[in-house]
C-alpha cells in the first residue's frame, strides 16, 4: 500500500510540475504566411500614434466638420464600415479606426508596456484611444457609432466622459459588463496560459468564416470578397498573440447605473435576427437609456451596416438630422 501511495504521489507531483512549467517549454511558432504590419497597409490607410500605439484608420468627409467615429466589433475592422462610410460623410467627418488587437492597428506585446500598468487592450485603454482620436482631429465632441463590442466601447466612453460625446449610435451593441471571480482571474492572468494562449485563439482562423456567416440573416450574401476582407488582419504578424492579450484584458465593469443617468441622445439599432446579440438586448438597452430611440431592421442579422446599408443609413440619417 505504501508503494502504491508513493507511486501515486510521484505521478501527481510530475503532473503538477508539468502543469506549472510545461507551458514555458512550448516555443512560440508564428502562424504560416503572416506579413509585417506595414506590408498589409491599404492605399486608403492612415495612422496616428495614441498613447504609444500606432492606430490605423480610414476617413471620409471634410476634416473640421462634426466628427463621427466608427467602432467595429470583435473580429472586425475598418472593413466592416465600407458600405456606409461615404454616405455618413454627408453628416460630418467620418473616421473608422481599428481597435488594438484587430485590423491594421499596432499590436503591442508583453514587454512593450510596464508590468502592472494598464494593458493597451483594456477597456480603460480603449477609452483613451477614442479621446486621443478626438484630440488629434481637434474635436471637443464626437458622435460615436459602435457595433457589437464597439458599441460597448462607445458606452464606456460616454459613461466616463459624457461631455465629449455628442450622440451615440449603438448598432447591435454588446452593452453588458464582465467581471471575473478570483479563480477566473488567476486562470486567465497566469503566465502559463499566456504562453499557450496564442495557440488557443488560432482556432478563430479556422472557424471565422462560419462566424461571419452567422452574423448575417442571409448567409448567401457573404461573398468571397467579404471573407477576404475579414481575413486580412489574420495575415498580420502577432495577430494571435495580440488577440490573446485582448482576452486577458477582457474584464469590464457593469454600466447599468451609468446608462440610467446618461443624458446623451442615442439611437439603438438592431437586426431582428441577430444570433450573436439577440434583439431583446437592444430592447433592454433602449429601456435603460433616458434619451434613446429604438429601430429594429427586419430580415437582418448582427451587422445592419453591412447586410442592410440602405435601411441602416435611413435610420441613422433621420437620427442625426434630428440632433440640435
Amino acid at each position: 500500500m505504501k508503494k502504491v501511495l508513493r507511486i501515486t504521489g510521484t505521478v501527481l507531483g510530475a503532473l503538477l510540475l508539468l502543469a506549472l512549467f510545461g507551458p514555458f517549454l512550448v516555443p512560440y511558432l508564428p502562424p504560416r504566411g503572416v506579413l509585417p504590419l506595414p506590408e498589409a497597409m491599404l492605399p486608403e490607410s492612415r495612422t496616428v500614434e495614441i498613447d504609444g500605439v500606432t492606430v490605423h484608420y480610414v476617413e471620409a468627409g471634410e476634416p473640421g466638420d462634426p466628427l463621427i467615429l466608427l467602432m467595429h466589433g470583435f473580429g472586425a475592422s475598418t472593413f466592416s464600415w465600407r458600405e456606409v462610410i461615404e454616405p455618413l460623410a454627408a453628416y460630418g467627418h467620418v473616421v473608422a479606426y481599428d481597435r488594438p488587437a484587430f485590423g491594421l492597428t499596432e499590436r503591442p506585446l508583453p514587454g512593450d508596456w510596464e508590468a502592472g500598468s494598464v494593458s493597451p487592450y483594456s477597456e480603460q485603454a480603449n477609452i483613451g484611444y477614442v479621446l486621443g482620436l478626438m484630440d488629434h482631429f481637434g474635436a471637443q465632441q464626437a458622435i460615436l457609432v459602435g457595433n457589437s463590442a464597439g458599441g460597448r466601447v462607445a458606452l464606456a466612453v460616454a459613461a466616463a466622459h459624457p461631455e465629449r460625446v455628442r450622440a451615440l449610435v449603438l448598432v447591435d451593441a454588446a452593452a453588458n459588463g464582465m467581471e471575473w471571480n478570483g479563480l477566473e482571474r488567476a486562470f486567465f492572468l497566469s503566465p502559463q496560459l499566456r504562453a499557450v494562449g496564442p495557440y488557443a485563439v488560432r482556432g478563430i482562423a479556422g472557424s471565422g468564416d462560419a462566424s461571419i456567416r452567422l452574423a448575417w440573416h442571409d448567409p448567401a450574401l457573404v461573398t468571397e470578397a467579404i471573407i477576404a476582407g475579414y481575413r486580412l488582419p489574420l495575415q498580420v504578424e502577432n495577430w494571435d498573440r495580440a488577440l490573446w492579450e485582448f482576452q486577458r484584458a477582457g474584464e469590464r465593469r457593469d454600466l447599468t447605473d451609468d446608462l440610467r443617468q446618461m443624458d446623451i441622445p442615442a439611437l439603438v439599432l438592431s437586426g431582428d435576427d441577430d444570433r450573436i446579440i439577440p434583439v431583446e438586448q437592444a430592447i433592454a438597452l433602449d429601456a435603460l437609456l433616458p434619451d434613446s430611440q429604438l429601430v429594429i431592421i427586419e430580415n437582418c442579422g448582427h451587422l445592419p451596416h453591412e447586410e442592410k446599408p440602405a435601411e441602416f443609413m435611413q435610420a441613422v440619417a433621420a437620427f442625426l438630422s434630428g440632433l440640435d
